[in-house]
């Protein structure tokens, strides 16, 4: 009886996988130095809002999944010529993947909590302000930080006690490169036939892999994603209403020939801009959170539900490009902040003396005295 075959992405790993490991390397050092920017500008007395305490805690999160990732792309990806035998199969090997495998979901699934709690909070700032007030002061949002760093390892917990360290002896001949069973790596040749004990990582069993999955793909991957498209498209609509209501209180109480130079209309314009600007990033956040968790949920949820094949032959293949995605979008929101927070921009240019070009400019001083008066708005990344 034929195998069935769900997917053919064998070439697709192989050929992905050679550009993988400096690519990532790449995207992790651009991204720890970019959340290290966004800690230290976050983390002014000038920034010191709820939402930018929770920001900080996400940059926090993404820095440590970029630096943990940088020697798993050597210990993976790199030393071509001993990673089949020493690395892959070594005790020494085994542990680190397990430590790789836990860390790493460990802090990812950390930051797609807070990118959550981010939308809830912003949601209550435009719904509700004068309760967010209290909701979502600064003590009640650190200490909803503090807790998602000590609640998210409870929920991987069974993903913890589900992987082991397992050891096997395989034969291996001087003119064979002999392809292990369990894990589809390749020894490397040997000057005689001889008896070699290799240790890997894998699950106890098949009940915990299901488990392992269900968790996964619904808890820590299709929920996050779930309630941040809710929110996010929450957001948009009480954005747009907002600034549809606005217009027409304008035209309401203002005569047509005042309305263009008048003082509430430019106020009601920077506003607008504001709001414009939010808005984009709200959309661009939401798609760059879809693009890179849904597609791993909906894998990992098909994996739970079909089996261990669906697995093996489409989840897997797709691995490396899903965590090029997910260190991506970790990497990028210094890029979205700098482009779409004048607040930002400015106390970063501040903070590292960027603006020093700028003061034989007389002008410039009391512009930026302008900005800080007049612009208080917090950084939001939904």
């Amino acid at each position: 009886m034929n195998e069935t075959k769900f997917c053919n992405l064998l070439t697709v790993e192989k050929n992905y996988r050679e550009v993988h490991g400096p690519l990532s390397v790449i995207v992790c050092v651009f991204g720890s130095v970019a959340n290290i920017l966004n800690i230290c500008v976050l983390t002014t007395k000038e920034m010191r809002w709820p939402t930018n305490f929770i920001l900080t805690g996400l940059a926090v999160a993404d820095l440590l999944v970029m630096l943990e990732y940088i020697p798993f792309s050597f210990h993976r990806y790199h030393n071509l010529e001993q990673r089949d035998y020493i690395q892959h199969f070594s005790y020494n090997g085994a542990v680190f993947m397990k430590f790789h495998a836990l860390f790493s979901q460990m802090f990812h699934f950390i930051s797609c909590c807070l990118t959550v709690i981010l939308a809830i909070w912003r949601y209550l700032a435009i719904t509700s302000p004068h309760n967010s007030r209290y909701w979502c002061d600064t003590r009640k949002t650190i200490t909803v930080i503090v807790l998602t760093y000590l609640a998210c390892p409870l929920i991987c917990f069974p993903l913890f006690i589900s992987l082991h360290i397992a050891s096997h002896n395989q034969t291996c001949d001087i003119n064979d490169k002999i392809i292990d069973n369990d894990t589809g790596l390749v020894f490397m040749n040997s000057s005689e036939v001889f008896y070699k004990t290799i240790y890997v990582t894998t699950y106890i069993n098949d009940t915990y892999l299901t488990w392992s999955f269900w968790i996964y793909a619904v808890v820590i991957k299709l929920v996050p994603c779930v309630l941040l498209t809710y929110l996010s498209q929450k957001l948009v609509l009480v954005l747009l209403e907002t600034k549809k209501r606005k217009n027409k209180l304008l035209n309401q109480n203002l005569p047509l020939t005042e309305l263009k130079d008048s003082k509430p209309m430019m106020n009601a314009r920077k506003k607008d801009k504001q709001a414009d600007r939010t808005s984009g990033m709200l959309v661009a956040v939401l798609l760059l959170f879809l693009l890179t968790e849904f597609p791993q949920a909906i894998l990992g949820f098909f994996g739970a539900i079909i089996g261990d094949k669906f697995q093996k032959q489409c989840y897997e293949p797709l691995g490396d490009i899903m965590d090029i995605l997910a260190l991506t979008n970790s990497a990028i929101n210094f890029i979205l902040y700098c482009t779409m927070s004048r607040q930002f921009r400015t106390t970063f240019q501040e903070v590292f003396k960027l603006n020093c070009l700028l003061r034989f400019n007389p002008l410039s001083q009391y512009t930026n005295a302008s900005e800080k008066a007049t612009e208080k708005t917090q950084i939001s990344a939904v």
